[in-house]
């Protein structure tokens, strides 16, 4: 029997990743093998399979380390053919593949995490729990609307919903996915309010429509509409342009953030210098990053740490330790850890 899956603080949310992406080509090669297989027979414009799609990513999360279950799904807008074989006529068909068959049956159950795991268990004689994923949206009433959306140290961003609202469903997953992308940045904020319920947060801020996304960054509080798209990169890429973050879909930090620009002559006058040049072109550095605010600073600060580091240690320093991270950040380690390693693996880079 498989031991109950447990999630930490450290783990990421139920990814897609984890729902196995079959083609025309990979389809028999994992389905009708040697492990029982579910499959979701999906079209991407399909309303009913974007509900649905939190709640199986939640299950193929719950059972990656299921070795004798697949857990997968089919673009049947892209192989046409799969779907057709296997008779789907409407979205999402959900079919269940015994081990060594290519004879489904139909599951006809609920299509939630839960009775989808209640499903598989059964049939494949396992005993996996789905594994609850903490939220990283900020839920706003009346009561804390104010403190969070109005503080001025933080980028927030509101989506204003109804719960009977199909458009507000369907937006609701790649929002969640959102907030987890910026969930380390400790000045962005995604949140939702019941608009519904709180129909006078609604009129206050001239919400008329379901779901309406505003953004109040630090330095205009009365709000702004977003009009940007409302797929993952979408966001992704408004946020990281607005706030100032370096993140991608992921919620990896990219190759450019902890990067000051203002500092990039210094820094290869600092490369170049000898030995006793090293110390003078160091103090200005330090003059330089005394002039840094907010995240700045903190970067600034590395650089110097790394800088001294780099005299202590001999030319060879940055590349040698730019080494030694690439090898940290490929185990298993925390967000917070990923992140600490590649903003110094980034500043080390304009040194190497």
């Amino acid at each position: 029997m498989l031991a109950v899956i447990a999630l930490t603080t450290f783990l990421s949310p139920a990814s897609a990743d984890d729902v196995v992406a079959l083609t025309e080509d990979t389809f028999e090669t994992q389905v009708g093998k040697d492990r029982f297989a579910l499959v979701e027979f999906y079209a991407p414009w399909c309303g009913h399979c974007k509900r649905l799609a939190p709640e199986y990513e939640q299950l193929g999360a719950s059972f990656k380390k299921a070795k004798s279950v697949l857990i997968a799904k089919v673009d049947c807008d892209e192989h046409k053919s799969v779907c057709s074989k296997y008779g789907v006529s409407g979205y999402p068909t959900i079919k269940w593949f015994p081990k060594g068959s290519l004879e489904p049956k139909k599951y006809e159950g609920a299509r939630t995490a839960e009775a989808l795991a209640a499903f598989v268990n059964l049939e494949a004689g396992t005993n996996v729990k789905i594994a609850s994923v903490p939220s990283s949206v900020v839920v706003l009433s009346p009561d804390n609307f104010n403190e969070v959306v109005l503080d001025e140290t933080k980028d927030v961003l509101v989506e204003f919903y109804a719960p009977w609202c199909g458009h507000c469903k369907a937006l609701a997953p790649t929002y969640e996915k959102v907030a987890a992308v910026f969930k380390l940045d400790e000045e962005v904020v995604l949140a939702n309010v019941d608009a519904d319920k709180y129909k006078d947060l609604a009129e206050k801020y001239g919400v008329s429509g379901y779901p309406t996304l505003k953004f109040f960054p630090k330095n205009n509080k009365a709000g702004e509409d977003y009009g940007g798209g409302r797929d993952l990169d979408d966001f992704v890429a408004f946020i990281n342009e607005r706030c100032g973050t370096y993140r991608d879909g992921k919620g990896q930090l990219t190759s450019k953030a902890g990067i000051i620009s203002s500092l990039d002559g210094l820094v290869k006058e600092f490369v170049s210098a000898d030995e006793n040049e090293k110390k003078a072109v160091y103090s200005r550095l330090e003059e330089e990053v005394k002039k840094l605010k907010g995240h700045a600073a903190r970067y600034g600060n590395l650089y110097l740490k790394l800088a001294k580091k780099g005299m202590e240690k001999g030319a060879d320093y940055a590349k040698n330790e730019i080494q030694r991270l690439d090898r940290m950040l490929e185990k298993s380690i925390s967000p917070a850890k990923a992140d600490e390693f590649t903003l110094k693996k980034n500043i080390l880079s304009t040194f190497a």
